[in-house]
């Protein structure tokens, strides 16, 4: 049975006890019948290219086509025909005048990927190292750019400390450092509860327990607390800072500063790594303190180990040097957070989609290079031996 559709597409074999469908087609024994039209126009439909990509590998290699009942046949709907074929006519095809004068036309210009084409597609990955390369330099030139005018308008403050920002300053160390004392406490007492309720567990079996504040001591205050607070801040006010610069692009406070004259690196970029800088090492300090308490509770319950011997074995167990180490450390990730989020702050463009991918990447480029520096340090200190 043949049935023949008015709509655009193309043919499927139908048997005489199918239902009518909406399919564009006629499929007569072998013959493939294809009808409507087949231009770019009709293609553009959205999904229809690919609905009809579909419909043309259903049909037989050996079926016999019939092209004189479409209306309208374009370049663009001949070259995915002739692409179907493999780049040659089937035996026995029906076509027009007009059609049989097309596909000659693209017999004889055949569409073939150019060497150039073809080796883009081939290195494609090295393409996108490079270019990922690329624009890590230009971030990094531009962060570099930035820290030396940091340290221009620290020199003026220096010289004259009456004129600073310092409202300013007070009020993003009450942001960035007051308001975060709640978050970083929490999640430093379930830190430190956890590491050493692991670490009570090993140490049991061997009957080490004693050995758990040191562990506990050390590990909390050089490397998990400062990470901690590091990663906390960048997540609660490195955003804020990016979405609070990109907002003022958007609502062009930026431009206005320039035209009344008032510094940027002065009236934003200094008071907010001067607080961080001053804030994080505090927060890692609350950190660890948290941490530790933390960790004490467990031990009180898991070794049997009283808080008066706890704390007593703390000062001979961390060591001052633990506690500088931390400090340092505190000191260099605010600063860095806090340069970053500026930095992509004022690379946002004046539109909400470049203000969420810009604070999603400042947070990420933040902690990763909080990881970094912290490597880096772990290094220095090896080789100093500390």
């Amino acid at each position: 049975m043949t049935l023949l559709y008015k709509s655009p597409i193309l043919c499927m074999t139908l048997s005489s006890t199918s239902p009518q469908s909406n399919s564009p087609v006629v499929l007569d024994g072998q013959a493939c019948r294809l009808s409507g039209d087949w231009t770019a126009q009709a293609l553009a439909v959205s999904g229809e290219v690919k609905r009809r990509i579909v419909q043309l590998a259903r049909v037989r290699p050996a079926a016999n086509w019939d092209l004189t009942g479409i209306a309208k046949l374009d370049a663009v709907g001949a070259q995915l025909l002739w692409k179907r074929w493999g780049a040659a006519l089937p035996q026995g095809i029906a076509l027009t005048d007009s059609q049989r004068a097309l596909f000659d036309v693209l017999a004889k210009y055949p569409v073939e990927q150019s060497p150039a084409a073809s080796a883009r597609q081939l290195f494609g990955w090295v393409r996108s190292i490079g270019r990922g390369m690329f624009v890590g330099l230009e971030h990094g030139l531009g962060l570099l750019r930035m820290l030396g005018t940091f340290f221009g308008n620290l020199g003026r403050l220096l010289m004259r400390p009456s004129r600073g920002p310092w409202r300013e300053i007070s009020a993003q160390v009450y942001r960035v450092g007051a308001q975060a004392l709640g978050i970083t406490a929490l999640v430093g007492f379930l830190i430190g509860m956890v590491l050493s309720y692991l670490s009570a567990q090993q140490l049991a079996v061997f009957g080490a327990g004693q050995f758990i504040v040191k562990l506990l001591g050390v590990a909390t205050v050089r490397e998990l607390g400062p990470i901690l607070a590091a990663i906390l801040v960048a997540g609660r006010s490195g955003s804020s800072i990016t979405a609070q610069i990109g907002a003022m692009r958007v609502t062009q406070e930026l431009d206005a500063m320039e035209v009344m004259g008032i510094s940027h690196g002065q009236r934003l970029i200094l008071p907010r790594v001067i607080a961080l800088a001053i804030a994080m090492p505090l927060l890692v300090l609350w950190t660890d303190a948290m941490a530790l308490i933390g960790g004490m509770v467990v031990a009180k319950f898991e070794l049997d180990l009283t808080m008066q011997w706890f704390f007593g074995q703390l000062p001979d167990a961390i060591g001052i040097k633990n506690y500088w180490i931390s400090m340092i450390k505190g000191t260099t990730f605010g600063a860095w957070i806090a340069l970053v989020a500026c930095h992509f702050g004022f690379r946002i463009k004046p539109n909400t989609e470049s203000l969420g991918r810009g604070t999603t990447a400042s947070v990420v480029t933040a902690i990763t290079g909080v990881i970094l520096i912290d490597a880096l340090y772990a290094i220095l200190f090896d080789e100093m031996g500390i």
